[in-house]
C-alpha cells in the first residue's frame, strides 16, 4: 500500500493492516519452486525413458517417437487422475505438475469427471471440451498460419 493511501486511513485501520502484516503467512518461495521444479523434471524424465522405449523396441527414430511418447504420457496423467493420484501429485508439485503436456491431461479428463453425472454428451463430453476445445482450435489455426507463411515463402522463393 502505498504512503498516500496509508494517510488516508484511520488509526485503527492502520492499526489493523499492521496487524495483518506480523500475522500473514509467509510462503515458502524457494522451497515451492524447488519441489515445482523437481516435479516437472521427474515428469519429464518419465517422458524421456518412455521415448526411449519406443526408439529402442518399436523401431522409431528420435523425430516421430515424440507422438506416441506424449500420447502415452497424456493417457498416463488422465489415468493417473481418474484414481485421484495426479492431484496428489499436483498438490506437492504446483505448477511443475501444470507445465508439462501431463496438465493439459488432468485439466481436461477432471472437467469430465467432474461434470459426469449431467450424463456422457453433455456432461463428459460437453465439459471436456471447454479447455482442450480453445487448445485443438489454436493449435489448427497456428498450423495453417505456418503452413501458408511456408508456402507463400517456398512460392516466392521458386519465382
Amino acid at each position: 500500500m502505498s504512503n498516500n493511501q496509508k494517510k488516508q486511513l484511520t488509526p485503527v485501520q492502520q492499526e489493523y493492516q499492521s496487524m495483518q502484516k506480523q500475522r500473514e503467512i509467509k510462503r515458502p518461495v524457494v522451497k515451492n519452486c524447488i519441489k515445482a521444479f523437481l516435479t516437472g523434471g521427474l515428469i519429464c524424465l518419465v517422458g524421456q525413458f518412455i521415448q526411449t522405449f519406443y526408439i529402442t523396441y518399436f523401431d522409431f527414430t528420435d523425430k516421430t517417437a515424440g507422438n506416441p511418447t506424449v500420447a502415452t504420457l497424456i493417457f498416463i496423467a488422465m489415468l493417473l487422475t481418474g484414481f485421484g493420484v495426479y492431484d496428489r501429485i499436483a498438490q506437492f508439485g504446483g505448477a511443475g505438475s501444470a507445465v508439462p503436456v501431463t496438465g493439459f491431461g488432468n485439466a481436461v479428463i477432471s472437467a469430465a469427471i467432474e461434470h459426469r453425472s449431467e450424463g456422457f454428451v453433455l456432461g463428459v463430453g460437453g465439459n471436456m471440451f471447454k479447455l482442450a476445445g480453445s487448445v485443438i482450435l489454436f493449435g489448427v489455426f497456428s498450423a495453417f498460419v505456418v503452413a501458408l507463411i511456408k508456402t507463400i515463402l517456398i512460392q516466392w522463393g521458386g519465382l
